[in-house]
């Protein structure tokens, strides 16, 4: 069987910004507050200790009990929610979008990543607890993004629209969506677990936060993980002070600017507003603009005079909603948070924010990159044994690949860089003869040189094609076990569900996840199942 360990940096699937990040490159470092190293989460467990309110704490276990009132909820979380009263408890988070049925497979690995390092954590700092937790993104409103998931090579989508809060939706016409799944998962017991899931999740609840909440539970209370929806009064209460200041002062422009300039060298994930609040109500969430005067919202006749907004402010916390650069604020503001796990696009955003955290006196959070995993079969890790492929070949660009297994199956050297050396160097021969005689055919022999080298190249890829053509059969059984494991050439994570693997393993794939993924250590898993 193939073994090998693929760090992030080499696997070709992560940004040139997340590449240096994850080697502390120096340019970097202004950027983020300590890197997350096991030695590192001393520290900051001190200062998140001095610098996170009691009170806030109290507000925080009165919300989360209200929240989990009509779940079944597990003694060990329900003991977490009970434990984050203590100064001495601290929460590692993660946060997702409310995808349907849990969008693509790194849903389950972000929680895994938070559920493991609490674990960790606590192995290391027994005089702490840690509490690994979930953070519903219930406030956003880009349902495109949400509605659908894949089902092999199916997409199953939820077709209707969504002007408001996602978590706010209404389940009203996930039936039909079920009936299109259970179409698709044909009969067995784990076809019919999956069925009863989605059914219990959807159709027993009225809003998508709600369906998502019971959804997350059902597949990892056992472990003790919290899930939070930030979206009630008594919350946004915690954050009213930052979100007055925002609309008073914009001070998150001018901090995420400045980051932003360190990061010229990179694409900005992304590009903060003059006010990055939205005002938000069931069927509504639009940004708050300043103008002429007056705060108005967007798209609506809603205007406010700075007084009457920060009345609203005050009576209504709950209708001002932070965007992605106020939210992970909020997140640090009202959970006694040591470390966020998030995808490469999500650190991305976050490496913009620690000046902006500092202006508001709020403790900058540590970032790691959430695990990823290549789930593969028994079959397809046979498969690549007799192609004699290592899991490192099957991360190549798939052009890349190829060209290597024809190298390694050719008994000819395909490769005439040799060649190309010892033209280059009769030419630069060639090129001091004629400056030294008639500098005018100095021209001519840089032309015959091109002409030469580029024939060369011809040959080159004639020979490559040749050796193409006699190892056809070889070449399209690697295209076509790479393209099982990496869908449309990208990563499975990003695309696959995790029922298609549910109902053949069933809960052997968890059991494997929570097994295999260490969240500290920067390599890809590859899990055979």
């Amino acid at each position: 069987m193939p073994s090998d360990c693929i760090s992030y940096q080499n696997s070709g699937y992560f940004t040139p910004l997340m590449v240096d990040y994850l080697n502390q490159a120096e340019n970097l470092k202004p950027l983020y507050h300590r890197f997350p190293t096991l030695d590192n989460f001393h520290a900051q467990i001190l200062e998140k200790q001095q610098n996170f309110p009691d009170a806030n704490r109290s507000v925080l276990v009165s919300a989360l009990l209200e929240q989990y009132n009509n779940v079944d909820a597990s003694a060990a979380t329900l003991q977490n929610i009970q434990l984050l009263a203590d100064n001495t408890t601290f929460t590692v988070t993660t946060g997702h979008q409310l995808n349907l049925f849990t969008g693509p497979l790194y849903f389950l690995y972000k929680i895994v990543s938070a559920i493991n390092l609490a674990k960790e954590l606590k192995a290391a700092y027994p005089q702490y607890n840690f509490v690994p937790v979930y953070w519903m993104a219930t406030e956003d409103h880009d349902f495109e993004e949400i509605n659908y998931f894949n089902f092999r090579d199916k997409k199953i989508k939820w077709p209707r629209e969504s002007s408001g809060p996602v978590g706010r939706l209404s389940t009203e016409g996930l039936d039909a969506v079920l009936e299109v799944f259970k179409k698709e998962l044909g009969p067995g017991d784990n076809a019919k677990w999956l069925t009863r899931l989605f059914e219990q999740a959807y159709l027993n609840h009225d809003s998508l936060a709600d369906a998502t909440l019971y959804l997350a539970n059902e597949i990892f209370k056992q472990h003790g993980l919290v899930i939070i929806d930030a979206d009630v009064p008594e919350l946004k209460k915690l954050f009213a002070p930052h979100a007055k200041e925002e609309l008073l002062q914009q001070t998150s422009h001018q901090k995420v600017a400045e980051a932003t300039a360190l990061l010229k060298d990179y694409n900005i994930q992304v590009n903060p507003r003059e006010i990055n609040l939205f005002y938000i109500e069931d069927n509504l969430r639009e940004r708050i603009i300043f103008q002429d005067g007056f705060y108005y919202v967007n798209h609506t006749e809603l205007k406010f005079t700075e007084r009457e907004l920060l009345a609203e402010l005050d009576s209504h916390p709950e209708k001002f909603s932070p965007n992605v650069i106020m939210r992970p604020l909020y997140q640090e503001v009202i959970l006694p948070n040591l470390c966020y796990i998030g995808g490469g696009g999500e650190l991305a955003y976050w490496l913009e924010l620690k000046t902006f955290f500092e202006s508001q006196h709020v403790t900058f959070p540590m970032l790691l990159m959430r695990n990823s995993v290549l789930l593969a079969t028994e079959k397809q890790a046979e498969k690549l044994d007799k192609l004699n492929l290592t899991w490192a070949d099957v991360f190549k660009k798939q052009q890349e690949l190829l060209n290597k297994k024809i190298a390694d199956y050719s008994a000819l050297s395909l490769d005439f860089s040799a060649q190309k050396e010892a033209l280059k160097q009769q030419f630069e021969a060639l090129t001091a003869i004629a400056q030294k005689t008639d500098a005018s055919f100095t021209g001519a022999v840089k032309a015959q040189e091109a002409k030469q080298l580029k024939g060369l190249e011809n040959l080159e890829k004639r020979l490559l094609n040749a050796e193409k053509r006699h190892h056809r059969e070889a070449l399209e059984r690697i295209v076509s076990i790479q393209n099982e494991l990496f869908p449309n050439r990208s990563l499975q994570e990003r695309r696959n569900n995790f029922s298609e693997f549910y109902l053949t393993h069933d809960g052997k794939l968890l059991d494997k996840l929570f097994e295999a993924l260490k969240p500290l250590e920067q390599e890809f898993n590859v899990i055979v199942l």
